[in-house]
């Protein structure tokens, strides 16, 4: 298989500063999440500025600096699938961030868990192709060992629930069939995403400090489908609450 074939060498023929200049003074603590109108109603609240600026070959992603009780943030609007998340990711690492902290939504595999609610990801199945490019290959990867704990003070303190488990990090949004996410679920996951995986090797690879947590949206585990709060619009008051937890966790972690 192709995607055994990992190369350890950190230079490639086109990299990172090859295309984007490292930016005085950007925010060494990043925050990115993925949602649309979560994104525009942090921006709606929260004093900021655009710093900076990216894209892939038909979207613009504008960086900026949120101003948050004092605290200097990057901030942006992820772009969704494990190759484009990555690629924008490099560019911001190359601007300057150090800390890296994602926030989004997920798809559950146990229904008992909670609409808009927190899952915090203790490992990934590598269901996606952009990983293998940035670690050996392995069927799953390990992420959050470092701030994991913290984190769940950090909502123990608060009296905010959470569950942690392994999810399943996959390109193939319309491939989430019956019999893959029994095999999922027999290997442990509870939830499915679409970055996770491919996330966590690019952050180990680069040696940047990283963080990602979700929160709960469709479900998947019944005969049918069920969007439960996967649209945009869904739920807003809580997806507000989560975002501010994620902006309050990055300015007290990452010092």
């Amino acid at each position: 298989m192709i995607l055994s074939q990992f190369d350890h060498q950190q230079t490639a023929i086109i990299n990172p500063g090859d295309v984007i200049q490292a930016l005085p003074d950007f925010p060494k603590t990043v925050v990115t999440c993925f949602a649309r109108t979560t994104f525009a109603r942090i921006l709606a609240e929260v004093p900021h500025r655009q710093i900076a600026k990216t894209s892939m070959a038909n979207l613009e992603i504008p960086v900026y600096e949120l101003d948050f009780h004092g605290e200097k943030i990057g901030f942006f609007n992820s772009y969704v699938g494990a190759s484009s998340c990555v690629a924008v990711l490099e560019d911001i690492i190359a601007m300057g961030a150090e800390n890296l902290l994602v926030f989004g939504t997920c798809g559950v595999l146990d229904n008992s868990i909670k609409e808009t609610s927190i899952i915090i990801p203790t490992s990934a199945i590598r269901d996606e192709g952009t990983s293998y490019h940035y670690a050996p290959p392995t069927s799953e990867i390990a992420l959050n060992h470092t701030y994991r704990k913290q984190f769940k003070q950090f909502l123990d303190a608060q009296n905010i629930s959470y569950t942690e488990g392994k999810v399943w990090t996959t390109d193939g949004i319309y491939r989430e069939t019956h019999q893959k996410t029994a095999n999922r679920k027999t290997q442990g996951a509870i939830a499915v995403d679409m970055e996770c995986s491919a996330i966590a090797a690019f952050a180990n690879f680069r040696k940047i400090n990283h963080f990602q947590f979700f929160y709960s949206a469709d479900n998947l585990d019944s005969e049918k489908w069920d969007p439960r709060s996967l649209a945009n619009d869904a739920d807003l008051e809580r997806k507000d609450r989560i975002a501010s937890i994620a902006l309050h966790f990055a300015t007290q972690v990452f010092k």
